[in-house]
């Protein structure tokens, strides 16, 4: 877990990168930011769990425009069968966050917030044990260090630990960087992971609130879009990326640069 502590909403990035959510298709993405498959890894307790960085995609224009309705046939680019292909674009989810349905754990030196409609299905809070349980018992150092580090993982930011006493939220330091999620245990893929604080809107203009780990649909099936809300888990949905047709001159570095 970084040793660094910052909230969300202070995580913007530079102004260099920048997401634009058009209306019909795809995730225009500005500034080339590096864009790496991240695959979930829930164990084993010897390694721990944790992302598992893979084959690097090259933002070959700028912008570059990402698919956002499941179904191009060059993912994880758009190729514009969004024009022919039923889905619906509709961007449902409210522009600045809401506290609706968050519920709060006290535990004895952390407290844990919790926003259910941001779970994307990534099943960290249960990796290390239930990451509640773990913050009910935080006075043992090692249960308080489990309940951290599960909280940090979550990708789309479902969860935050909170140091009780000062407030400070607990979060991993990401560089401004796209993962393209992959689930192998469960043989699913999931959305684009949107890390260090890219800002990112709507085509007029309207923006939504920045943060340091979000993550957009990538399936086109999400209720809640742009964000995830899990269901490419439900439907089993695959984005059948072939890591061949990658960059093979680059290897990413795992975009936390943090100290445990």
């Amino acid at each position: 877990m970084s040793d660094n502590k910052f909230e969300p909403s202070e995580a913007a990035a530079p102004g260099r990168y920048r997401i634009t959510i058009t209306e019909k298709g795809p995730y225009l993405v500005y500034g080339r930011p590096s864009l790496t498959i991240e695959r979930i890894r829930l164990g084993p307790r010897d390694a721990g769990p944790g992302f598992e960085t893979g084959a690097h995609f090259e933002m070959r224009t700028d912008p570059t425009a990402l698919c956002r309705c499941g179904a191009s046939h060059r993912k994880p680019y758009c190729d514009g069968t969004h024009a022919s292909t039923a889905w619906d674009p509709t961007l449902t989810a409210p522009l600045q966050p809401t506290t609706a349905g968050r519920e709060v754990v006290e535990g004895a030196t952390l407290t844990l917030e919790d926003h259910p409609r941001r779970c994307t299905q990534a099943r960290f809070c249960q990796a290390e044990g239930d990451v509640r349980s773990l913050v009910g018992r935080s006075s043992d150092p090692d249960a308080r260090q489990r309940a951290i580090h599960e909280a940090g993982l979550c990708p789309g930011g479902r969860l935050t630990a909170r140091d009780r006493q000062s407030g400070e939220a607990f979060e991993i330091r990401y560089e401004p960087s796209l993962g393209l999620i992959e689930a192998p245990a469960a043989g699913v893929s999931g959305g684009l992971w949107l890390r260090g604080g890219i800002p990112f809107g709507r085509e007029d203009g309207r923006t939504y609130a920045t943060r340091n780990r979000v993550v957009l649909c990538r399936c086109g099936r999400s209720a809640d879009k742009p964000f995830c809300d899990g269901t490419h888990a439900t439907v089993k949905w695959h984005d059948g990326l072939d890591e061949a047709t990658a960059a093979p001159e680059r290897t990413a570095a795992p975009a936390a640069g943090a100290k445990r």
